[in-house]
């Protein structure tokens, strides 16, 4: 990226084309300072560094598991108080964590077997945070079933622009999978999981997949019986909840956000596209006419 200053000075900032909302921040910064009557020749790269720093910060995940964290309550909360001051019900889980609390503050996002929570409350004494389960969190995930001493994977959020060994993860559970299968190869454990055809539609062979929050590789799909198989290296296994996952167990699963983006951006283009062989085809029988 080239920013052109007043004094036609350029800096020039080394940037990676994957981190396009990295770069969507940078040029908000700057369009927004603009508009406050900043001089944008003061944007030196100190300052630029700043901005980016600030305006990425921590709002993704990675899915690489930090820890697995200890569930100490799944509670219904009929005495919750409401924005408007009224009294309400839902659902609240306290897991005890140790790495995710280092830099946790109130309204932080912690990745909780790969579903995306604000913390609400922090016991920095025992180690523990509290969060809110909405209901379509309840509806779409398998965190209802956890109970006292359940293990959860658990990640802090991350700065987008720094590194990232696993994939883009936003914690916003598509669904979940059953456990149909399972088997080792050597020292390789395989796991195969059943899922609707809505979400199989998005899961490729050597695609990314986020189970449980975990980033993992997908190794083959089966689109008649709607399932597919990911595998676990030893490493890994040691370090998440998926090896204890039998079957029947379910998982939750973020399928990778760029295939929705991508449907999406398709199924605005086809009737284009559709319009426009419609036209070629009318001049092309205009013409054998003549």
């Amino acid at each position: 990226i080239i920013i052109d200053h007043p004094n036609q000075v350029h800096h020039h900032l080394v940037v990676n084309s994957v981190n396009m909302s990295f770069h969507r921040n940078l040029i908000v910064a700057l369009f927004t300072s603009t508009l406050c009557n900043s001089n944008v020749a003061s944007f030196t790269p100190a300052r630029l560094q700043n901005i980016m720093r600030s305006s990425t910060h921590r709002n993704m995940f990675t899915g690489i598991v930090e820890e697995m964290g200890t569930v100490v309550s799944l509670e219904q909360n009929d005495d919750m108080t409401l924005w408007d001051g009224s009294k309400g019900s839902g659902t609240e889980l306290i897991v005890k964590g140790d790495v995710v609390m280092d830099g946790a503050y109130l309204g932080c996002s912690i990745c909780v077997s790969g579903v995306c929570l604000t913390a609400t409350e922090l016991d920095f004494d025992n180690g523990q945070f509290k969060v809110g389960l909405a209901p379509e969190t309840l509806r779409k995930t398998n965190l209802l079933s956890l109970t006292d001493g359940d293990q959860v994977n658990l990640e802090r959020a991350s700065e987008i622009g720094g590194r990232n060994s696993g994939h883009f993860v936003q914690g916003h559970v598509d669904g979940t999978g059953e456990v149909i299968d399972r088997w080792t190869d050597e020292d390789s454990l395989f796991f195969k999981i059943q899922v609707s055809p809505d979400l199989l539609k998005y899961i490729v062979p050597k695609g990314f997949i986020a189970i449980d929050g975990t980033s993992l590789t997908v190794c083959e799909v089966d689109t008649k019986e709607n399932w597919f198989t990911f595998m676990l290296v030893e490493y890994t296994q040691k370090k998440i909840i998926i090896p204890a996952k039998l079957k029947g167990d379910t998982v939750n699963i973020e399928v990778d956000v760029l295939g929705k983006y991508s449907e999406n951006a398709l199924a605005a283009l086809l009737p284009r596209i559709e319009a426009l062989e419609a036209t070629v085809e009318t001049l092309k029988k205009q013409l054998e006419s003549k």
